[in-house]
């Protein structure tokens, strides 16, 4: 529970679970672990915020960072820190609007995920289902690449949540062209959706390059590859 993890405020406890979990991982065959979640407790009605860590953004930044860095202990394990951004409810949270300033977006609601990617180094991240200021967030470019990558410096996997480009929510193609590696489950509508796209030209090739490019490179580093090899 994370949120009983974080009033410990112990760093040391954080990252000793995540070579715990890291150990588990490697009992099952786990490449990526759906965690840890680090979105702001705002709402006392959100259902998951037994799965977020606090209301603090910093708390939460060196919470997730240190488990992180336990998860990530061996080269070829990743996190995947969700969900990015300003996921804090879950009635309706396929089409809500988080509408705030860049200043709140910033200072509150990204900052964590900063401190998770500058000091955990985490080679994953999922994206969340909402709009923020009334843009779908995997569609999102300003906040999955020109923030993400070119600003806090993330090299990893980008993938949406499940079903996050189904119909009444975003689009899968600009998904690609946002910078979402993945399309989460996977299937076949989504690859024709991502053709579709390529035709009509919301996505490129080149985008798609990339895309394969980070999924590509987190497998060549996996644990999977590495038992391959051996």
């Amino acid at each position: 529970v994370a949120c009983a993890l974080a009033q410990t405020w112990n760093t040391d406890l954080l990252y000793e679970i995540g070579l715990a979990i890291h150990e588990e991982m490697k009992e099952y065959g786990c490449t990526f672990w759906l965690a840890p979640a680090l979105n702001i407790h705002r709402n006392p009605l959100c259902g998951r915020n037994f799965e977020y860590f606090s209301e603090d953004p910093f708390l939460s930044g060196k919470m997730a960072a240190a488990i992180t860095k336990g998860v990530q202990s061996e080269e070829g394990y990743y996190v995947t820190i969700k969900h990015y951004a300003c996921n804090n409810q879950e009635d309706n949270r396929k089409s809500v609007s988080s509408n705030l300033s860049e200043r709140a977006l910033r200072e509150i609601y990204l900052r964590g995920f900063q401190i998770a990617v500058e000091e955990g180094d985490a080679k994953g991240l999922m994206t969340s289902y909402n709009r923020i200021n009334g843009v779908y967030a995997p569609n999102n470019y300003d906040l999955c690449t020109t923030i993400l990558r070119n600003e806090w410096g993330f090299d990893g996997v980008v993938m949406t949540d499940w079903f996050s480009t189904s119909k009444g929510s975003g689009d899968t193609s600009l998904c690609m062209a946002a910078g979402n590696d993945l399309i989460m489950p996977g299937g076949n509508s989504f690859k024709k959706e991502i053709l579709s796209g390529l035709k009509k030209g919301t996505v490129k090739k080149e985008d798609l390059i990339r895309c394969c490019t980070n999924v590509v490179k987190a497998i060549l580093n996996s644990n999977i590859q590495k038992e391959y090899i051996e």
